[in-house]
């Protein structure tokens, strides 16, 4: 895959390149400010991109911006947003145009290689990634959404796997279900959910129910 990663912080910004690459994939170019992320993102087109939240100059939210801009010319654009703290603005303004491709992760996790790589091949492939820990935090701190109540317990665990970016097969390995099962069990909530099969994303429909307030 060829990647851009934007991270102002040199330690953190050298150790992601060269974890990326020794996982065969390729850094085609690297950001440290809000403005050179977009214009990375824009010039290199990336099969990926990893960006920081907050970035110079104003260190708010300026690569969460640049992202936000960047797939609004390239519509799909894959990126895995990371973050210091779980913020929930953040993970459902990133979810809002449903169009997938898209991760959220804590900077922590990056230290696990293996979940970290896994993630950005899902977020180029469509799907999207979310941090198990930025699922169990905005669960525990924000309201739950009335959409939510019909599921049964096992579709609610099932769909918290969904948000984590998981597939079919993969939820079943966790739940000790067979893949049929599981697709009984998802056909199922994206009914309750409202969710048609008309719908082009059913599962970034669903993790936005997940996440986002009533």
């Amino acid at each position: 895959m060829r990647i851009v990663v934007a991270e102002d912080l040199y330690l953190l910004r050298d150790g992601m390149v060269r974890l990326i690459e020794a996982y065969g994939h390729q850094v085609v170019a690297t950001a440290t400010t809000g403005p050179e992320t977009l214009d990375a993102l824009l010039k290199w087109r990336p099969d990926v991109a990893v960006v920081d939240i907050r970035m110079p100059p104003t260190q708010s939210d300026e690569g969460l911006r640049a992202a936000l801009a960047a797939r609004r010319e390239l519509p799909g654009l894959p990126v895995l947003i990371l973050s210091q703290y779980v913020e929930q603005l953040y993970a459902r303004e990133l979810l809002a145009d449903g169009a997938g491709g898209i991760g959220y992760f804590l900077k922590e996790s990056v230290f696990d290689a293996d979940q970290f790589v896994d993630a950005l091949e899902r977020v180029a492939g469509g799907g999207t990634a979310m941090d198990p820990a930025v699922i169990a935090k905005l669960l525990s701190s924000g309201p739950s959404n009335r959409r939510l109540e019909g599921l049964t317990e096992r579709e609610h665990s099932v769909l918290g796997l969904m948000a984590e970016g998981l597939s079919n097969q993969a939820i079943g390995r966790r739940l000790f279900l067979s893949e049929s099962a599981i697709g009984k069990y998802t056909t199922s909530m994206f009914g309750k959910l409202g969710i048609t099969d008309d719908d082009s994303n059913r599962r970034v429909l669903a993790v936005l129910t997940y996440l986002n307030n009533p």
